[in-house]
């Protein structure tokens, strides 16, 4: 990149529904990114997502994306079987890359993704935007001798051809948002030891999925992700000094500040300033390695 005290200079984005909500608004209005293009097997979707971005170039395939030169930073928000291929390809092509959470189907692919970023020398962070929320960040901080963790995250996809209800996609509710609720609880209490787990499992994948995490000291989290509940999101953690609760804590609140904006601009002045990113692959790769084992669990 030219200008590594400028901007992240140039970002391409692959089209999907998160990429439309929130991360190609960020790209936008992010002090050191521009977003340059989108790869997409629907031209006309594309289009349309980037009727607000005039300057911004639809690409007609992923490939052609990755020989783009004026590419640097790749944001991949394909389903969850795609991550790995995608990202590594990126990687080799001489890219940088987010890639959207879940950051692999399993920890044996979240290694091989790491050790491609290795290899090529290129960033590769995993786009967990609730991690750069301000209150967030600040509720995590200012626990104190935490001892139990309940986190939960459930709704209801009620879409037949949702690819979070697709086994082959990776879908399932583990995956897709009890990822979140495992990472907080990691987050909090570091990495568990005995795990206990139980799924509801519907056409190949997990509806729902609960689990018991013990950590050392005694200390315990309880969560639960779920595709078939009514809206629940919600954080409750009890410390040593009483009970701290945190409503909707992986939903993005503009309160001022826009987290996908704070992420993308992370990994910005990672890129240019060549500093280590602030999700390194070896915590995906924990986080992987604690989903897959909550995945084992609930099949003994």
């Amino acid at each position: 990149m030219e200008a590594a005290t400028e901007s992240i200079a140039r970002g391409g984005a692959r089209a999907a529904d998160i990429a439309r909500r929130a991360v190609l608004a960020a790209i936008a209005a992010s002090a050191n990114g521009r977003l340059v293009a989108m790869a997409s097997r629907s031209p006309e979707r594309a289009g349309a997502m980037l009727a607000p971005y005039p300057a911004a170039r639809v690409i007609e395939s992923y490939e052609a994306l990755l020989a783009d030169p004026e590419v640097d930073v790749i944001y991949n928000p394909l389903p969850n079987h795609l991550h790995k291929e995608w990202t590594i390809r990126a990687l080799e092509a001489g890219k940088h890359v987010l890639c959207e959470k879940p950051f692999a189907m399993n920890a044996v692919e979240a290694e091989e993704m790491a050790s491609a970023a290795k290899a090529s020398g290129k960033h590769l962070m995993e786009a967990f935007m609730y991690r750069f929320h301000p209150a967030m960040r600040a509720f995590v901080e200012q626990l104190r001798d935490p001892i139990h963790v309940e986190a939960s995250f459930g709704f209801t996809a009620k879409d037949p051809s949702d690819i979070r209800l697709q086994a082959s996609f990776g879908g399932g509710a583990l995956l897709d948002v009890g990822s979140y609720a495992v990472s907080v609880s990691r987050w909090i209490l570091g990495e568990p030891g005995e795990i206990f787990a139980r799924a509801r499992i519907e056409r190949d994948i997990d509806m729902t999925t609960s689990g018991l995490l013990m950590f050392d000291g005694d200390r315990t989290a309880s969560v639960w992700a779920s595709l078939e509940s009514p809206g629940a999101e919600n954080l409750t953690v009890v410390a040593a000094g009483g009970v701290h609760r945190r409503e909707r804590p992986f939903t993005a609140h503009r309160d001022p500040q826009d987290p996908y904006q704070l992420m993308v601009e992370s990994f910005g002045d990672s890129v240019l300033n060549d500093r280590p990113v602030a999700i390194p692959p070896a915590e995906s790769i924990a986080n992987m390695r604690t989903l897959d084992r909550i995945r084992e669990a609930s099949r003994s």
